[in-house]
């Protein structure tokens, strides 16, 4: 007779069959885990890099434009008023003298000019371009005179003194910007020289107040120079191209150049004071159209 153990056995083996295939679907699926347990959180890393890099860009941008802003803030008490009809009054080391307009030398003529560079007296009839013109090369000097009779700034720089980071700090103020000319002027006693109609600035550093000081004041300060509401813009065939501008001439003027009062060469009235006819005379600081305009004397 078949003991009780052998009779047993099969339904141990069956219920040792079970435990095995409940173990093995449980981790089929999972079934070790409590119910109910979320997934491991992912980390927003393209989220993060994004945040990073605006943060990134607002960090340089202050850095830049702040400084700007600044100093455009620190300028505005320099505008010209009814109150301050010339501010650079207040600006310390600007020079003046007051020189008659209007007197003009033909293009192969000379100026016995009293001041290096000059800001006034005898010029070429046709200007130097001033639309924020930024010159690679030294220009003739009597076409450049000419421009600050129309109101514009012209900023000179000594080459052998200013270049790399200094030179781009000089043609961020000017180009573009309207009434307003950069060039170099070999043997320039001092690294920056300003100059507007009857005024002058000499300064040591590009980062000098007063640079921005003097252009606020000054640029198209209608009370400061003659020829109010003339053009900056260049006029074809006029005798003076941008892109290709009279040169610069080292040597001294020689005896026969017309002296600082214009010897026997009388003004021409259409540039003393005024807007050219048929223009109106802008508010202080405010741009005058540029409409083309025949160089005066021609």
């Amino acid at each position: 007779m078949p003991s009780g153990t052998e009779s047993g056995g099969p339904g141990k083996k069956s219920g040792a069959k079970s435990a095995k295939a409940l173990k093995a679907a449980k981790k089929k699926s999972g079934g070790d885990k409590p119910r109910g347990a979320k997934p491991p959180r992912q980390i927003p890393w393209l989220t993060i890099g994004a945040v990073v890099a605006v943060v990134a860009l607002i960090t340089v941008l202050a850095v830049n434009l702040y400084p700007k802003y600044q100093a455009t803030e620190a300028a505005a008490e320099y505008q010209p008023s009814a109150e301050t009809p010339d501010p650079s009054d207040k600006i310390d080391g600007v020079e003046k003298i007051d020189y008659p307009a209007g007197i003009h030398v033909q293009p192969t003529q000379r100026v016995a000019y009293d001041k290096t560079p000059p800001f006034g007296g005898p010029h070429d009839g046709t200007w130097a371009t001033c639309t924020g013109t930024v010159y690679e090369q030294a220009i003739r000097t009597e076409n450049a005179v000419h421009s600050l009779e129309h109101g514009a700034v012209w900023i000179a720089y000594n080459p052998d003194t200013v270049s790399g980071d200094a030179l781009e700090t000089l043609e961020d103020k000017v180009d573009g910007e309207t009434y307003m000319m950069l060039s170099p002027y070999p043997g320039l006693d001092t690294p920056v020289a300003l100059q507007s109609w009857g005024h002058q600035l000499k300064v040591d550093s590009v980062d000098d107040e007063r640079i921005d000081q003097f252009i606020t004041a000054l640029r198209l300060n209608q009370n400061t120079y003659p020829e109010v509401g003339a053009s900056c813009s260049s006029i074809p065939g006029s005798g003076f191209d941008p892109e290709n501008p009279p040169a610069f001439d080292p040597a001294a003027p020689g005896p026969d150049a017309v002296p600082m009062d214009g010897g026997n060469i009388a003004p021409d009235p259409s540039e003393i004071g005024g807007a050219p006819a048929g223009g109106a005379v802008p508010p202080a600081g405010q741009l005058p159209p540029e409409v083309p305009q025949a160089p005066a004397g021609q």
